[in-house]
């Protein structure tokens, strides 16, 4: 029987090569996201391919449209193997005493309280049936502060944290929690973090051979198809010539 994957904010950047890369290993696809005519164009182009796939439209922000589009599962698709909690962003690059408080909340609801609110609603039954795994999309930023990204910082630390500590209340179970840590990812990321702004977007890139959601998304699914036995627990990922989440070296 082929496993069941959900991938929260898929129509984009990781969550998108993440939705492709499983789908490769043969994986059904649950993929969800605020953008339904992408998230519609992605279902054709996968299906096409010979996948099976769900979409659920909703803002994991929104606990309530959260749960209801997981209740709207039916059969075989109530089952979900593989959680791969992807839907994230930043916002601004202020110094913290300037910030955009709407920003900081963003960030928050969507960070850390809408990973919290799908790990709820899916991991009781992974303990339930003593299998499964959630794959946790963090940072390096979450190890240290770095200029100017305080809040974002903190909301991957908090991913961390979360991690570690959902790691040690399944412990018991077979459920296996996975927190990946990308540096720099050449995503819309940083068109997202400056209000669409591209050309300041750009700049973040220039001069190094960054990540690509793929790379990341390698990883994740390495982590998944590991063997029972193993838990992949935590994976730092940074471009080569990237020290830390501030040290970064442009040719």
């Amino acid at each position: 029987m082929k496993k069941n994957v959900l991938i929260t904010g898929a129509t984009s950047g990781i969550g998108e090569a993440c939705a492709r890369k499983f789908a490769q290993g043969g994986y059904n696809l649950i993929i969800t996201g605020r953008n339904t005519t992408k998230l519609a164009s992605m279902k054709a182009e996968l299906e096409s391919a010979g996948s099976a796939v769900i979409t659920l439209a909703f803002d994991v922000r929104d606990a309530k449209a959260a749960e209801a589009a997981i209740q709207s599962l039916e059969g075989d698709w109530k089952r979900i193997d593989v959680l791969i909690n992807n839907a994230g962003l930043a916002l601004g690059l202020d110094k913290e005493y300037e910030g955009d408080p709407e920003d900081w909340n963003t960030m928050i609801d969507t960070n850390i309280k809408g990973l919290l609110t799908m790990t709820r609603l899916i991991v009781p039954d992974m303990v339930a049936r003593n299998e499964g795994h959630v794959i946790n999309i963090g940072s390096v930023a979450g190890d240290a502060a770095y200029a100017n990204g305080n809040v974002y910082c903190a909301t991957k630390a908090a991913v961390k944290t979360i991690s570690d500590g959902l790691r040690i209340d399944v412990a018991e179970s077979a459920v296996r929690v996975t927190n990946l840590k990308p540096g720099l990812v050449e995503t819309n990321f940083s068109k997202v973090r400056f209000h669409g702004d591209e050309a300041r977007a750009e700049k973040v890139y220039q001069g190094i051979d960054p990540l690509t959601g793929d790379d990341i998304a390698d990883v994740a699914l390495y982590a998944a198809q590991a063997p029972k036995h193993v838990q992949i627990a935590e994976v730092l990922i940074l471009a080569t010539h990237q020290g830390s989440g501030s040290v970064i070296v442009r040719k």
